[in-house]
């Protein structure tokens, strides 16, 4: 079937596993709307007929099956349409922890931005790529002393080497909505009291839903784009995402830039609301996959004795709502958002939603806090140390870092030079962040909740971010705790971006300046909790300012370090960048 066939996709969702062996992956598919669904086939075996997600008066999209079942070895399993095109992903051993890349921002704000780039749009997800499936690689690919070490493992086994691919925000960039869209271009030049009381016509609501459910398309898999049938591999976002499952979380582009961190007024405005209710009906459709019919709006709690800064809504119950979906994802149920949590063998997984609730003052409400500790105070543990079949690992994916450094100094000097215009709106993007003073007290509850589960637990917690277009690491501690008992020692993981430019302008280089210079202060939270920014593993500085990806790998047995390793874009070819987390001592 050739590439035109498809308008989007297939896009691999992993949905959590199933009992104790089956392995719950989707494939999304869009066809035009004329089209007849394709026969897709796993295994050798014909797929059930697929779920329609949505239509639009163009496209029809369509959700299969591809679950398979776990068995004492992991392997490779081939799907696609009956006389190809196939792909292929990797299926874990029955209760092994799977291996784990992790990529962020993948777009850009500015086009003309992409023109400093020294090498191709797309080299970071080539090189993900083919360190994945030896089979995507040209032939005079060369592998370095640290590929090596996966190549004896994996790829000489006939696997490949991840598992899933944790998306941790901005899979998709709509800030061009404003420049695509007349009516919203001219809003923009609107005064602050016309921007506020600009009401949104039929028509114009109509022509947003069209663009967020159509940009998707555009953007996951272009027109210009190589087809799916084609010699060689395009090793780009689609190439990666039909070959690894994905945990997808959103951040601000998937909505606009900035969304979130606005002045409360400008948040309820009937625009914004109209804009951020179709984004999270194409979020839900698209990095979600599941059917439009099964949304339910957001119901906001009215109480009269509350400040309206911060969005309060009422919780879902998200397995009732979802009960007939046998591919649900696994969301927390009583929170308003999308927060979803998994037990991957010794691993567990939580992708946080930090957006649908999020203000200046605010990055979860209250119902996502309760149930998000109910989730991880339900972990199966290690205590007492004879225990077995507990959760060794947990990784917590923050859209924005935790451990970053404090820059109020550098929010004035962009706010000064204009935050829509200096960094991509970075001035926005510093408001987002936990390390933010508004933000502090959430972020202290964070660490603390999470502090206390790794205690309770015996277990070690690592935080996968991105959004800030740089790598690096950073360690949250507790002082009164000695460093033999590392639960109380929690490492943060930066991978940014996977497509977007990093940090290479005149001003943007000013900007790192002040990032190196204040990471070097350790942030006290109170007396017995800081956050610090480490010199970046292999570098001399506290951010490397490269475009990059990330990797998780766990070792066997239960005393297995798990392996933290980013790969980072340079002139020439890319560099290696190790650090292990320990397993638990208590």
């Amino acid at each position: 079937m050739a590439k035109e066939a498809y308008t989007v996709g297939p896009v691999l969702s992993f949905r959590g596993v199933g009992g104790a062996r089956q392995w719950r992956v989707s494939a999304l598919i869009g066809v035009p709307r004329t089209a007849k669904a394709p026969a897709l086939r796993v295994e050798g075996r014909a797929c059930a007929a697929p779920v329609v997600l949505h239509q639009t008066a163009r496209e029809t999209f369509l959700r299969y099956d591809l679950s398979c079942d776990m068995q004492a070895r992991e392997r490779k399993v081939e799907f696609g349409p009956r006389g190809g095109p196939a792909w292929h992903f990797t299926v874990p051993a029955k209760g092994a922890a799977p291996r784990l890349a992790y990529v962020s921002c993948n777009g850009f704000s500015d086009p003309s931005g992409m023109r400093k780039l020294v090498r191709p749009e797309n080299a970071v997800w080539a090189d993900l790529l083919c360190n994945h499936d030896r089979d995507l690689r040209p032939a005079d690919y060369l592998l370095d002393k640290e590929q090596l070490w996966h190549e004896t493992r994996t790829h000489d086994e006939g696997l490949q080497r991840f598992h899933l691919l944790l998306m941790g925000g901005d899979q998709i960039y709509f800030d061009s909505i404003w420049e695509d869209i007349a009516a919203l271009k001219q809003w923009v030049g609107l005064a602050r009291a016309q921007q506020l009381e600009f009401k949104v016509s039929q028509a114009l609501e109509d022509e947003i839903e069209a663009y967020y459910f159509g940009l998707y398309s555009r953007r996951w898999l272009p027109p210009s784009r190589a087809p799916w049938a084609g010699a060689q591999p395009s090793l780009d976002a689609a190439d990666a995402m039909a070959r690894v499952p994905t945990v997808m979380m959103w951040d601000d582009h998937d909505i606009f830039d900035g969304w979130g961190s606005y002045s409360p007024a400008m948040q309820r405005c009937e625009l914004f609301q109209t804009l951020f209710r179709h984004a999270r009906r194409a979020f839900w459709v698209f990095q979600m996959q599941h059917a439009l019919a099964d949304l339910p709006p957001l119901q906001a709690i009215a109480r009269a004795n509350v400040l309206p800064q911060d969005p309060q809504y009422e919780g879902i119950a998200w397995s009732r709502q979802l009960k007939r979906d046998r591919l649900a994802l696994p969301l927390l149920d009583g929170q308003p958002g999308f927060t979803s949590a998994y037990r991957l063998g010794p691993l567990a997984l939580v992708a946080a939603d930090l957006r649908t609730e999020r203000s200046r003052t605010q990055i979860l409400g209250t119902q996502a806090w309760t149930a998000l500790q109910g989730w991880l105070h339900g972990l199966k543990g290690n205590r007492p140390a004879s225990a077995t079949g507990g959760c060794r690992h947990l990784i917590f994916m923050s859209s924005v870092p935790v451990a970053h450094p404090k820059l109020s100094l550098a929010e004035g000097l962009l706010d000064t030079f204009g935050q829509d215009h200096v960094l991509d709106s970075n001035a926005d993007d510093l408001k987002d962040h936990w390390s933010h003073d508004d933000h502090e007290g959430e972020r202290k509850r964070l660490l603390e909740t999470l502090m206390q589960v790794a205690n309770e637990k015996l277990l070690r917690v690592s935080i996968a971010s991105g959004d800030v277009h740089v790598a690096a690491w950073g360690n949250a501690y507790r002082r009164d705790i000695p460093p033999t008992s590392n639960w109380a020692q929690i490492q943060q993981f930066t991978s940014s971006a996977v497509v977007h430019p990093s940090l290479l302008g005149v001003a943007e280089r000013l900007f790192l300046f002040m990032l190196n210079g204040t990471a070097a202060q350790a942030q006290p939270i109170d007396v017995n909790l800081s956050v610090e920014m480490m010199l970046f593993p292999g570098h001399n500085r506290y951010v490397m300012p490269a475009r990059n990806w990330l990797a998780f790998e766990l070792d066997a047995g239960k005393a297995g370090k798990l392996w933290a390793s980013w790969r980072c874009e340079t002139e020439t070819g890319f560099s290696n960048h190790l650090q292990a987390v320990q397993p638990a001592q208590g």
